[in-house]
């Protein structure tokens, strides 16, 4: 049997919040608008966190829109998205 050694390269966190409030809008048939009317966080930072204009979402500001997703900041950041990143201290 072959065994296949898979490279995992990492991400930003910024990259991987932007990824899983992309993921958690898909699954929840939910448009970035509709995620910033339920959160209260204004679209314009909404659209700055999923364009990748804004790397650094305050944790207050994901708390916010994990209340728009109905979810907890815990079940936000129980993704194999958050498993690989890359180091912020260099």
């Amino acid at each position: 049997m072959e065994s296949f050694n898979r490279e995992v390269t990492p991400m930003t966190i910024g990259e991987a919040v932007r990824r899983r409030i992309l993921q958690l809008c898909r699954e929840r048939d939910l448009s970035v608008n509709a995620l910033s009317n339920r959160s209260g966080v204004t679209q314009s930072t909404v659209n700055n966190i999923v364009s990748g204009r804004n790397r650094s979402t305050t944790v207050s500001t994901i708390q916010k829109l994990c209340d728009g997703l109905d979810i907890t900041i815990e079940e936000f950041f129980h993704s194999e998205l958050f498993r690989h990143l890359e180091q912020e201290v260099q």
